[in-house]
């Protein structure tokens, strides 16, 4: 920008003048004025303090758009820098340097915090524009979470119990729910259920999750043998609650399973395992929601919640195609999320068809338990050694408070987002440049994602397509793994696959790694036909830049989703919670 030296401007001085501009501008309903505080070009992210909904505006003339149906009625005031967070400084994000503030501000509704990520320009005020601008509400003015940090104490802090029921005997009453129902009920207990299930307890919210395993964490527990994050452990604390700082890096399934369960209990969640929703309808006129549950010893109860969270995560129905000639194959056939161990496996013929994330760490498991496996390729694959996938998460490993990092994660609107990705895949692709020529020398084929987008993007369009190699891409590269393309095959026969040539690949077992059905048909199959299609499809990328029907309301009254990885959970759990809690308390029709 034109007119200003970047080296003579003070970060917190010109945080402060922009921040001082913006809030008159807001101040005075003057919608062209806040709007000017940002680049022609520009992105205002807005999480629920001006619009109740997860909305970008991309672009001046939209951004005034939406500042003018939204100035009047949010009554925002008294930003400030926020004292208790990082202060602004100069950083280089998405390949900009920028000054990145971090500010604090009321609304009618409660308190927000913001991101403004600034760079200069000589008409701006202080000399600079914002090129990123988030709000989010991050509390209900009356409803604050529950807390007894000190000086936050309630009027029940000093409180005792005496007498004939004690605090566990209060717990197991409410967690039984033998006179009333929740007002809410969440589906699934995994990382996504307990987090919004915390962030709801804390606002005072009643909730219940129910989950179909016998155990909390079964979810993890239940998976193959040698599975662990394939991110580090400081990205993925769950809400209230963070993992000690003695826990290795990636956290195994197990570890992480315990964990789920000594959540609950830490934080008095009510949960009902062996419990599944087997069908329901909304009552408009009522308000609720009638749902039936199957309980562990095989009744049923019906109980009228006025919202239903599905937080069944990406991968609730597995999909499990038709291939030719698979229901003559003698061998075992499963899917990969039935997969556990290879032991069973060792010196017997495998095949595991796709090559994402969990087809490779099964493939991986079986080669080391001394099976013969082969890889069936559907179509190209994104690969990326586990140490460069990391470099998405980089912000984490700043040395902020997660909180902070929190904060600046959702500030990154979609089209900044896309770019970024295409930067940090770039470098990922000369970093791992020895193993990915290996790779298509040995006929793997390989893609960079759509648009270049590497990793992040697939995940967050369409849930995979892409494997951390953690050791599977060597075993792949020097032969020690199998690799078929599927437009070689011909056909499976009892005894194997038949290839179009005229080979016959022996096979004992096919593990299928071919994903898991939308959760839209996860609704589908429990509350049925119309309410799924008045829902559309759940996940990937919306025309406005967010993720389909996720964290907040949609096109069906008190029907939520919840789901994606630990982080995506911990940061819009809490998002999630203020709709609900805002509909609990009547500020939100």
């Amino acid at each position: 920008m034109s007119g200003t030296d970047p080296a003579r401007l003070e970060p917190q001085a010109a945080a402060r003048q922009w921040l001082s501009a913006f809030e008159s501008a807001l101040g005075r309903g003057d919608a062209a004025a806040a709007a000017a505080c940002l680049l022609p070009d520009g992105h205002w992210r807005d999480l629920l303090s001006a619009t109740w909904r997860i909305e970008t505006a991309s672009g001046r003339p939209a951004i005034e758009a939406l500042f003018g149906r939204t100035i009047e009625g949010v009554g925002a005031r008294a930003f400030r820098v926020a004292p208790a967070r990082t202060p602004p400084r100069w950083v280089h994000r998405a390949g900009r340097d920028v000054i990145e503030l971090m500010f604090d501000f009321e609304t009618a509704a409660g308190a927000g915090a913001g991101v403004a990520r600034l760079v200069p320009d000589a008409g701006g005020p202080g000399g600079v524009r914002a090129w990123i601008l988030l709000t989010s509400l991050q509390s209900l003015r009356g409803h604050e979470e529950a807390s007894n940090a000190c000086g936050s104490q309630g009027k029940d802090y000093y409180t005792r119990d005496f007498g004939a029921e004690n605090w566990e005997d209060k717990r197991q009453r409410a967690r039984r729910y033998a006179d009333h129902d929740p007002a809410v009920l969440v589906v699934g207990a995994g990382q996504a259920g307990l987090s919004i299930a915390a962030r709801l307890g804390q606002l005072g919210v009643d909730t219940l999750i129910i989950d179909r395993e016998a155990r909390v964490g079964d979810n993890w527990r239940q998976r193959y043998h040698s599975l662990t994050l394939h991110n580090e452990v400081h990205v993925n604390h769950l809400p209230y609650m963070p993992f000690p700082t003695t826990w290795p890096v990636f956290i195994p399934k197990d570890k992480l399973a315990n964990w789920f369960e000594a959540y609950v209990d830490s934080l008095d969640l009510k949960c009902w395992t062996r419990t599944e929703l087997i069908g329901g309808h909304h009552d408009a006129q009522a308000g609720h929601w009638e749902v039936t549950l199957r309980l562990d010893d095989g009744s049923r109860r019906v109980m009228r919640p006025r919202h239903v969270v599905f937080a069944t995560g990406v991968s609730a129905i597995p999909e499990m195609p038709a291939q030719p000639g698979l229901e003559h194959f003698k061998g075992t056939v499963m899917h990969s999320g039935s997969y556990t161990q290879g032991a069973a496996w060792k010196g017997r013929n495998t095949l595991v068809l796709g090559t994402g994330n969990s087809a490779h760490d099964v493939a991986q498991d079986l080669q080391a338990s001394g099976a013969r496996v082969s890889l069936i390729q559907r179509s190209p694959t994104y690969i990326v050694s586990i140490q460069e996938a990391q470099r998405v998460y980089s912000l984490y490993a700043e040395g902020m408070p997660t909180d902070d990092c929190d904060l600046l994660a959702t500030a990154v609107p979609y089209p900044v987002l896309r770019h970024a990705y295409q930067l940090s895949t770039a470098v990922s692709r000369e970093a791992d440049k020895v193993l990915l020529e290996a790779l298509a020398g040995r006929g793997f084929r390989l893609t960079e994602g759509e648009d270049r987008t590497g990793f992040q993007m697939m995940y967050l369009r369409r849930g995979g397509g892409y494997y951390f190699n953690v050791g599977c891409s060597d075993l792949v590269a020097d032969g020690r793994v199998g690799l078929v393309q599927y437009d070689t095959i011909d056909r499976f026969v009892p005894e194997g696959l038949r290839l179009k040539d005229g080979r016959v690949l022996p096979a004992d077992l096919l593990v299928m790694a071919t994903g898991y059905k939308n959760q839209q048909e996860v609704v589908r199959a429990t509350l049925g036909d119309a309410v799924a299609d008045r829902i559309g499809p759940v996940w990937g990328i919306d025309e406005g830049g967010e993720l389909r029907n996720m964290f907040q309301a949609t096109a069906q009254p008190g029907l939520w989703f919840i789901a994606g990885s630990l982080a995506q959970c911990r940061i819009y759990s809490k998002f999630l919670a203020l709709q609900i809690k805002a509909r609990e308390v009547g500020l939100v029709s």
